[in-house]
């Protein structure tokens, strides 16, 4: 997020030493995406409330997965080991459940590991899927993010990721 603020003209001194305009990085913000997609909005969130496993048998994008602690998929202290493409490269990161909204088909993750540590304080992954009344669902994607310092660009390759894999697992969920 950059924010623009016009400077003083009284102050000589910013006036000197910068242009007209002062621009200020955010180290937090949130990105998101809506995918329209097939299948209905409680099939989408059967899968990712109850069998989150089985979504690397349903999108190429995803390579594999395993209960990395815990011994439930779906319990808040359980964190899962995903290994998957992100921005053209293998990628593996960790993910657990901070909360389940049912009534609203709603489920925050919160995304770590090695790969994400160095770059984010905070990397929040939000699903939710909306009931369409002509039919089908949105999946909403929402990524709330804190960076670990300016240098560091938004999730924009974590925010493609979920999209585009929402493709194809809605290409799949058709089929079952």
């Amino acid at each position: 997020m950059v924010a623009f603020f016009p400077i003083s003209h009284t102050s000589c001194l910013f006036h000197t030493l910068l242009s007209s305009w002062f621009i200020i990085m955010s180290l937090a913000g949130k990105i998101s995406t809506e995918i329209r997609v097939h299948a209905t909005a409680a099939k989408w969130f059967n899968l990712f409330a109850t069998q989150l496993h089985d979504v690397q048998n349903l999108t190429d994008r995803v390579h594999g997965t395993k209960l990395h602690h815990g011994h439930d998929w779906h319990h808040n202290e359980s964190i899962k080991h995903w290994t998957s493409t992100i921005d053209g490269k293998v990628t593996t990161y960790h993910e657990s459940i901070e909360s389940i909204d049912e009534a609203n088909k709603k489920i925050t993750y919160k995304v770590f590991g090695e790969e994400f540590d160095h770059k984010f304080k905070v990397l929040k992954v939000i699903f939710q899927a909306i009931h369409k009344d002509e039919g089908g669902s949105i999946i909403k994607w929402i990524i709330e993010y804190e960076t670990t310092s300016e240098e560091v660009d938004p999730p924009f390759g974590f925010l493609e990721y979920v999209h585009n894999g929402s493709r194809d697992v809605d290409a799949n969920l058709l089929k079952a």
